[in-house]
């Protein structure tokens, strides 16, 4: 089971020029991946329409070509090697979930930008020390973040089973933290609670309904029913309270005028 807590720190200072270097890293990749899409225009099923969909010229996800595009980020690097590789796949990760929005039709056909400061740190970058996490920003450079402050357990070593990638910004540092299945095996559902059902969904069961569309017609009647009565109850309230207000100031009641 894998969490994620925040942190705050107080290395902003020493980590933006990294921070600064990794975001230019990231945008020269997707540039670069980029430049290497065609547009083929396809019809869209069921309708009269064509659409452009992104195909890429050359296997993007081969050895050969990964390698050419991180040794050309290395020529100019003033980091630990690492670094460019978690650019890399960060820079791919955000172009798929571009393209995948693309294809719903939630983008627009235009290069994505990575415009916020962070970094996605490998665990070869990283090391727990203590209450301290230590951070490679080059070889024989470290700055550690202090974790003293948080309020959850830490994993025994930098792992697959223990610490993950944490994500850092210039204010905070993101863990996620593996920890062991209490279960016990034991099958789990996640639930979805809706106004009008609820959704359940096991790897083991499926998906599981529950319509609950009668329970929500009820609570909105019994609501409606309760704020008419709380608002008839208000007036009545203040014509007795105007009332007493007006006696207790000494003027009389006027008297009604026989006709």
């Amino acid at each position: 089971m894998l969490r994620s807590y925040s942190l705050q720190h107080e290395c902003g200072e020493e980590l933006f020029p990294l921070l600064k270097a990794y975001r230019d890293a990231v945008n020269r990749v997707l540039e670069e991946l980029w430049n290497n899409i065609e547009w083929e225009k396809r019809k869209i099923p069921g309708k009269k329409q064509w659409r452009l969909l992104p195909k890429y010229k050359v296997d993007v996800k081969s050895k050969e070509y990964k390698k050419k595009l991180r040794e050309s980020l290395l020529e100019d690097w003033d980091y630990a090697a690492h670094w460019v590789d978690s650019a890399i796949k960060t820079a791919y990760s955000i172009l798929k979930s571009w393209r995948k929005n693309y294809v719903k039709g939630d983008r627009k056909r235009r290069r994505p930008t990575a415009r916020r400061l962070f970094v996605r740190a490998k665990q070869t970058l990283i090391k727990l020390e203590g209450e301290k996490l230590r951070l490679t920003i080059k070889p024989g450079e470290h700055v550690y973040l202090d974790l003293s402050a948080r309020y959850f357990k830490l994993p025994s070593e930098v792992s697959s089973a223990g610490l993950g990638e944490p994500i850092i910004t210039p204010e905070k540092v993101h863990l996620p933290v593996h920890y062991e299945d209490t279960q016990n095996g034991k099958p789990a559902v996640a639930w979805d609670f809706n106004l009008l059902s609820l959704d359940g969904y096991s790897p083991e069961t499926g998906w599981v309904r529950i319509d609950t569309k009668k329970l929500a017609s009820v609570h909105i009647s019994s609501f409606e029913k309760k704020k008419k009565c709380a608002e008839e109850g208000f007036t009545l309230e203040k014509s007795k309270k105007s009332s007493c207000e007006v006696l207790k100031e000494g003027e009389k009641p006027s008297e009604k005028t026989p006709a």
